[in-house]
């Protein structure tokens, strides 16, 4: 039992994830993914060939296959980020994002309780599924105040919606099962290796291009930005230190516009790709879209005081790296 099934390990934050525990731990790594349009098994090319790193096609949705890969590779830990995450494309396509983030973890915390309750003691107290949302379940902000773990949920959009669903489901099956699951409420998390539907990869590229950089309304809307780096520990962190039943807010205090964020895209671009063009001259404000949360801020005071977790990239260092 030294084995880590990541659902989702073929996206963006779970490859990182696959990434890390393969370089900076010793055990076993079991990915799970369907691979969606999102999925990019390039950023596994360099653990592919690792005699500790195992990949297998499924969908988390598929009870059968799930309770296959627990039988066969008796893992220790579950660490769930297999998501629809797009939110544009939750409100253009809900259904897609209810069946993947709510039927999918449910799917997958009942594979985790059968298994789970089967076995022995000592391997049960030691059990964990880490379970990885977003900040955005708890709605938005004003300009004042940041987000704690005993905030109310109020998701605005059909992806907060079907991801507040996954969490009460992830708290549910804790409490009236026992089974031991951890929460990590994520911030905006960027870096190498996302899909370029996201905002700092698609503002990138198209700066590079020189094609038009739309911002929704007036590029006021508030994110509060994390490196993969630091989300990827934060995660480890969580899951090897997290009480059972707890659920960690994990933000790195690098809150900037939308607007701010892609000046500084083109600026990075300018310095690093010169053709004579200031890039910022390719912004252009386009109307908003439905339910747009104004700011998200998380307080990471929970994870930073019991588990010892801190931010190490500014914004800014992060932003070079990536671009």
């Amino acid at each position: 039992m030294n084995a880590i099934i990541v659902s989702g390990g073929a996206g963006f934050i779970g490859s990182a994830v696959c990434r890390y525990l393969v370089a900076e731990t010793d055990f076993a790594v079991v990915n799970v993914d369907k691979l969606t349009y999102a999925a990019n098994l390039d950023s596994l090319a360099a653990i592919s060939d690792h005699p500790r790193y195992k990949f297998r096609q499924l969908d988390v949705c598929d009870e059968l296959a799930l309770e296959r890969v627990f039988a066969d590779e008796q893992p220790c830990a579950v660490m769930h980020l297999a998501a629809e995450t797009h939110v544009d494309r939750s409100i253009q396509a809900p259904a897609g994002f209810v069946q993947t983030n709510v039927v999918g973890t449910y799917t997958l915390l009942e594979a985790s309780r059968r298994y789970w309750e089967g076995l022995p003691g000592s391997a049960q107290s030691s059990f964990r599924v880490l379970h990885v949302s977003t900040d955005e379940v708890y709605g938005a902000l004003g300009a004042e105040g940041m987000f704690t773990e005993t905030c109310a949920y109020r998701p605005n959009s059909p992806y907060a919606a079907s991801k507040a669903s996954s969490d009460h489901l992830v708290a549910a099956w804790s409490r009236t099962y026992g089974l031991p699951t951890v929460t990590a409420n994520a911030s905006n998390t960027y870096g190498p290796y996302q899909f370029p539907e996201k905002l700092i990869p698609l503002m990138t590229i198209n700066a590079l291009e020189e094609t038009p950089l739309r911002i929704y309304g007036r590029g006021e809307n508030v994110r509060d930005w994390i490196y993969i780096d630091d989300q990827v520990r934060a995660l480890h962190a969580v899951l090897a230190n997290g009480r059972a039943g707890e659920k960690y807010n994990v933000g790195a205090r690098n809150e900037r516009t939308n607007v701010e964020v892609v000046g500084l895209i083109c600026d990075l671009v300018d310095e690093l790709n010169p053709t004579g063009r200031c890039r910022r001259d390719l912004i252009a404000f386009v109307e908003d879209r439905p339910g747009h949360d104004f700011r998200y801020a998380s307080n990471p005071g929970k994870i930073e005081g019991e588990l010892g977790w801190r931010a190490r990239e500014t914004f800014e260092s992060g932003l070079r790296r990536t671009v």
